[in-house]
């Protein structure tokens, strides 16, 4: 372990840090397809009784109608927040008229992508975008990757922990400054990292054959089943590059080193003009077919493994936003629908990811540049298609390391934190989640992905078969249970009020739609280098 972890550890056990520590604020996004008793898409719209996707809290679609996302609000209690996103899952399952939550992040029995619906949100301009971003999607990359399902965590520290840590640091100056510069050195460390959390959590070794739709792939898939698809040594092939097309997108140069660098290389990309998406046009014999022609649509369209955030106003843009009032939290993303949970992740999973996060911010973060970051992604796309083969070596330093003795010393620096973890909360938990999770290391069948894919050699099963008999499972149980936090009258007042919102929105429009988009591009993030290309 560093001298500077070690030193900065010591100094976060004085009481008011120890304190200030336990006020991480901790929020769930996770995706889920519904489908049919048969494991087929339900091809139903978003169902009434759940409000609207565009306005509701906790209860909205992501790029299908098909596709639902559950968010809960940021709390500083894991055993909350597990019980809202619980709460969320068995209010649904009760109104979608017997479908079922598909439980794994690889979509399934999906005969053609064409049978995919978009996500509709209503007749408003934001409404309207939101579909018309879907539809830009569809073109650029097809429809089938986007329906792939993850669980994003949303993860901050109190303004009290940062108050105490500035302090700690020896540093001055203005403290949301001093937050944002730290939340980034977290990001260039986790990005360092990344390939641990995806060996350990991920959970999509295998997939369906009509994922491919046809299409040749470079991997070596085995087979089983009758239409199981899955390299052997494989974590998550959600993370992997199956369908993903946009080369554009992979030559972006957009780091993390500060504030101004990180928006300014974002702005670009939505500026910047694609050729391969001008041939798709933008409006064709007077219909939109995505949002503009440039490398991204929108922020949201870069793909990356973690993302600095800040909430937005309405019609505000995330770059706008992050320049005005710098960073407020970060999403992590690279986290596979575990399968083995009813709600798509565990208490212990965000035990770890609290010590794992701490781990980053506390270790020395220096600069990461293209070329680094470059190595980075390397790293982690042999662990998503190999992380289980025992003689893996990724890229230490400039020089290749075995995986496993890395991820030892990993876990060797993180115990430390853990145990400072347990005595702020005054539990067991943080050590007790290491522990069970180094079980990894020394056995790779005990990761996620190796569970997966035992349950399934053992069965000579289809992953599809497997993945909708937990479905099921699920289903009867979520419906089964009582509310543990909110109750069915929460519910439906805000399905009621998410309506109501929706409908004042789109009376209160005064602009064309063409206006609305004009508007919302026209203003240019605040930061030294975000110009217009």
């Amino acid at each position: 372990m560093g001298s500077n972890l070690q030193q900065r550890l010591a100094m976060l056990n004085s009481a008011p840090l120890k304190q200030a520590i336990t006020g991480i604020r901790r929020g769930i996004e996770r995706e889920t397809l519904r489908v049919k008793a048969d494991g087929s898409l339900a091809l139903t719209p978003h169902a009434k009784a759940l409000g609207s996707a565009l306005t509701h809290p906790w209860i909205t679609t992501d790029f299908s109608e098909s596709l639902l996302e559950f968010i809960t609000p940021a709390t500083d209690s894991i055993d909350t927040t597990l019980a809202q996103l619980s709460d969320i899952h068995r209010f649904t399952i009760r109104n979608i008229a017997g479908e079922q939550f598909w439980a794994g992040s690889m979509p399934c029995f999906i005969q053609s992508q064409t049978e995919i619906p978009f996500a509709q949100y209503g007749s408003s301009n934001v409404g309207k975008m939101k579909t018309l971003y879907r539809k830009g999607l569809h073109n650029r990359y097809g429809s089938m990757m986007q329906a792939i399902s993850g669980v994003h965590f949303n993860f901050s520290f109190s303004e009290a922990f940062w108050q105490q840590y500035q302090q700690v640091l020896a540093q001055s100056g203005p403290l949301q400054s001093f937050i944002s510069e730290q939340y980034l050195s977290l990001i260039r460390n986790y990005k360092r990292y990344v390939w641990l959390m995806v060996y350990l959590f991920g959970a999509s070794p295998a997939m369906c054959q009509s994922f491919l739709e046809g299409r040749q792939s470079r991997y070596s898939f085995q087979t089983l089943g009758k239409g199981t698809l899955y390299l052997p040594y494989a974590t998550s092939l959600r993370m992997s590059d199956l369908g993903y097309t946009n080369s554009a997108q992979s030559s972006l140069n957009i780091t993390y080193n500060n504030l101004d660098e990180y928006i300014a290389g974002l702005h670009q990309a939505i500026s910047m003009p694609s050729e391969e998406y001008r041939n798709i046009g933008v409006k064709v014999d007077g219909e939109y077919q995505q949002l503009n022609a440039n490398v991204l649509q929108i922020e949201n369209e870069f793909y990356s493994t973690i993302r600095p955030k800040r909430t937005t106003k309405s019609g505000e843009r995330p770059t706008c936003a992050l320049a005005k009032r710098g960073v407020e939290y970060i999403e992590v993303r690279a986290l596979d629908v575990n399968p083995f949970s009813p709600v798509g992740i565990t208490a212990e999973q965000m035990h770890f990811l609290d010590i794992f996060l701490l781990y980053c911010l506390l270790k020395d973060s220096p600069p990461l540049s293209a070329s680094e970051q470059t190595v980075t992604e390397q790293n982690l796309k042999k662990v998503v298609t190999d992380g289980r083969r025992r003689n893996l070596d990724i890229i230490q330093d400039g020089q290749p390391r075995l995986m496993l003795d890395w991820a030892e010393e990993l876990f060797a620096d993180m115990m430390p934190v853990a145990q400072y973890l347990d005595s702020a909360y005054t539990t067991e938990r943080y050590s007790s989640a290491i522990k069970q999770f180094y079980m990894g290391l020394l056995d790779p069948a005990q990761t996620v992905s190796g569970q997966v894919l035992n349950n399934l050699i053992a069965a000579q099963q289809d992953n599809g078969h497997f993945m909708l008999a937990l479905s099921a499972r699920y289903q009867q149980q979520l419906a089964n249970e009582d509310y543990q936090h909110y109750n069915e009258q929460q519910f439906t007042e805000a399905a009621a009020q998410s309506l109501l919102q929706q409908q004042q929105i789109e009376q209160q429009d005064d602009l064309s739609f063409e206006q609305y988009i004009a508007q919302y591009y026209a203003e240019v993030p605040k930061c030294d280098k975000a110009q217009d290309v």
